[in-house]
């Protein structure tokens, strides 16, 4: 257990560059340099997370600490991959909190509008990147689009991006296929008490979210429809997470500074929502707040994965099975791509700063190969002096 644990808490502190990189350091560390997995084992844990909604990099985290130590194994991974930037994060909101209390100087603004501009150049590389990987060909640009046009439609009904989700999986499996997805064994054997179990607490966790919408109850459906329906996890949660600046429990201005700031995190970007547990306006926040979005964000994905395994060898083959998969991937891209457009380019306004900065970052992160977290740290810093 002390070593899932440190493995794991290693990797948490050091793994930056989003979840296709978080899979790049598991491989090295797993197979090839402590050798708790081979190759194929580890291929088909990656392929059968891929397919499943929540952040991929954590649940593949996740079932390799189950293979080594068991469900202790498990939660430990998990725990030690989390902690670093939830922590980091909850500091930042904590900082960005006080400073809201008491008067700011110049270069605190500067600061935020920096960071509101890295992170518009963060969505704008993830949705071009995305679309590279995910839209290859003419139906799944054109899932991709009709999405963005859905969730643009559905601005005045928050809490339905779901919706276009939904479709760019059915619209995959009337009409794509996926021959490339394998058919292969899972090394996990979960028990059908087990599995059961879990399908209970993700059909209840889906089930908070029709509840009537307090303060507090939105800010947790928010959550949990951030964590059930957004596959991949990392930067495709936002548009769902977004939904709060609509629900004024946390300005767009913050929003966007904490999502600029998880950037420059190592670990999972879905710490993202520790931030946002600790700097919401409900009465759940601060410390209690950033401790049940850190968990509620995981918590649905990570059921959906014990509900999800004994019935995977029966359907990972099936053709219309796959083409979902491919629609619902097509679909988040026109999700993003909504997000960059409103609220992310509205807001940058005219404001030549921002939006010099946003495309420097840009141009930094997709034609140079700067890390983001450098582009982050570099952007608030130009934006501190520049304010002040």
């Amino acid at each position: 257990m002390r070593e899932v644990f440190a493995t794991f808490l290693r990797l948490g502190c050091t793994s930056f560059g989003g979840p296709i990189a978080h899979l790049a350091y598991f491989r090295r560390t797993f197979v090839e340099e402590r050798q708790w997995l081979d190759e194929a084992t580890f291929a088909r844990i990656v392929a059968f997370c891929s397919v499943l909604p929540g952040p991929t990099s954590s649940q593949v985290g996740m079932l390799v600490g189950l293979t080594r130590g068991g469900p202790l194994g498990a939660f430990l991974a998990w725990l030690g991959f989390t902690a670093p930037s939830a922590i980091a994060m909850i500091a930042i909101a904590a900082a960005l909190g006080g400073a809201e209390r008491h008067q700011t100087p110049p270069w605190f603004g500067g600061l935020l509008a920096g960071l509101f501009a890295a992170a518009a150049a963060v969505v704008a590389q993830a949705v071009v990147g995305l679309a590279g990987s995910l839209c290859t060909d003419v139906p799944t640009k054109v899932i991709a689009v009709a999405s963005m046009a859905a969730t643009l439609a559905l601005r005045p009904f928050p809490g339905f991006q779901w919706v276009a989700i939904a479709l760019g999986a059915l619209a995959g499996a009337l009409a794509l296929r996926a021959p490339e997805l394998r058919h292969d064994a899972l090394p996990i054997r979960v028990p059908r008490p087990v599995a059961i179990g879990a399908g209970i607490v993700f059909v209840a966790a889906l089930a908070v979210t029709a509840l009537p919408k307090t303060p507090t109850l939105a800010f947790i459906a928010t959550l949990i429809r951030a964590g059930s329906l957004v596959f991949g996890g990392g930067h495709v949660v936002l548009p769902l997470l977004q939904s709060m600046i609509r629900d004024r429990l946390i300005s767009a201005e913050n929003f966007f500074a904490g999502y600029g700031a998880v950037q420059a995190m190592p670990g999972p970007l879905n710490t993202f929502s520790s931030f946002l547990g600790y700097a919401n306006l409900s009465p759940l926040h601060g410390i209690p707040g950033a401790l049940v979005a850190t968990v509620l964000i995981f918590l649905p994905s990570f059921a959906l994965i014990f509900a999800i395994a004994p019935v995977w060898n029966r359907v990972a083959g099936a053709p219309r099975a796959a083409g979902a998969v491919r629609g619902a991937n097509a679909s988040v891209v026109g999700l993003l791509g909504a997000v960059l457009y409103d609220p992310v380019l509205l807001s940058l306004g005219v404001s030549w700063v921002r939006i010099g900065i946003a495309v420097a970052a840009f141009a930094a992160i997709a034609m140079w190969r700067v890390a983001p977290w450098i582009v982050v740290v570099a952007a608030a810093l130009l934006g501190a002096l520049l304010g002040a």
